[in-house]
């Protein structure tokens, strides 16, 4: 996995617009999957001396700037990580204003993706989410399951050492049932008790904030990941600093450990 930052200095301005029509990457090699640590609403809100919320409001129209891009471009899966596991441990009003914040936009996109072909995913421990939440994200997978032109995630009450644990103990019963044996077990069967099975795992790593840390996602899903680091706020991400992302991307050399 390599590392790069873009050498750019953090702006605190952000446009509104979202675009029609994007200029494609200059290269012929895309990700099939992208996934993204949308860091940095809270800051973006403390220097534009705006409440949390509102860094968080913004961040929800970088997410739709993003949707649109990776569907001109022809992603085919793209990845949020939206709530931590961990952010739970946040002042109780932030946390009970996300969830309202989440369920408010998940009710406003979910006719725009039925429409856009975008097939929807949470993935995390939704159990746990409040019972809203969860019926939501139900009635949205249901009506996008059949949808093809973009696999669209949000990892949601999620971490990455929680999924492993999660994945660990369903393989542990499955060999208690004799449903499978010990020696059964390998990579691939592994990987199909994640929350991402049958998914590709993500070419390109993207992180907003100026932060370099994975912060607990996807951590079996990254292992040949190529990572980019931007010194940008989430709210400011647009789909021209994809397409930058994407542009690094292809000139990257993925060897998977194979000697060049």
């Amino acid at each position: 996995m390599k590392l790069f930052l873009k050498k750019r200095r953090m702006s605190c301005k952000s446009r509104e617009s979202i675009p029609t029509l994007l200029t494609p990457p200059l290269t012929s090699v895309l990700p099939r999957h992208i996934a993204i640590v949308m860091d940095g609403n809270r800051r973006w809100a403390r220097a534009h001396f705006l409440p949390s919320l509102e860094g968080h409001r913004r961040g929800v129209k970088a997410v739709r700037r993003t949707i649109q891009a990776c569907l001109e471009y022809k992603i085919q899966t793209l990845t949020l990580y939206t709530f931590s596991s961990e952010n739970w441990n946040r002042p109780k009003e932030e946390v009970s204003a996300l969830m309202n914040l989440l369920a408010l936009h998940l009710r406003r996109e979910m006719d725009e993706l039925v429409s856009e072909g975008v097939c929807f995913k949470a993935l995390g421990r939704i159990h746990a989410l409040p019972e809203n939440i969860q019926k939501l994200i139900s009635e949205l997978e249901r009506r996008t399951k059949n949808n093809s032109k973009l696999r669209f995630n949000i990892a949601l009450n999620y971490g990455g050492r929680q999924e492993l644990v999660d994945a660990s103990r369903r393989v542990a019963q499955e060999v208690l049932d004799k449903k499978i044996t010990i020696e059964d077990i390998n990579e691939t069967l592994f990987a199909n008790y994640l929350t991402t099975a049958g998914m590709e795992d993500p070419d390109l790593w993207i992180r907003t904030g100026g932060e370099q840390r994975v912060s607990n996602f996807l951590l079996w899903q990254l292992a040949y990941s190529e990572m980019v680091f931007l010194p940008i706020y989430w709210p400011e991400f647009e789909g021209a600093h994809l397409r930058d992302a994407i542009e690094v991307f292809g000139k990257r050399e993925r060897r998977f450990g194979a000697s060049k």
